[in-house]
């Protein structure tokens, strides 16, 4: 599955795969996140993740 940038604007009902890919490398957040104003939070539990992501794609089931 393709990365898409941040600047497509990810969707904010879907679970989300996240990433930083700096210098060809890709630092992906583990588990699923949604788009949350002023930020990005678990999607299993709403809790804050303190990220600044490059990348997204939809999680994958």
């Amino acid at each position: 599955m393709t990365w898409e940038r941040l600047e497509t604007v990810p969707p904010s009902d879907r679970d989300l795969e996240i990433a930083v890919i700096e210098g060809g490398t890709i630092h992906r957040v583990v588990f699923p996140c949604r788009r949350a104003f002023g930020g990005w939070i678990k999607a299993n539990t709403g809790e804050h993740v303190a990220v600044q992501p490059t990348h997204w794609r939809i999680w994958p089931k």
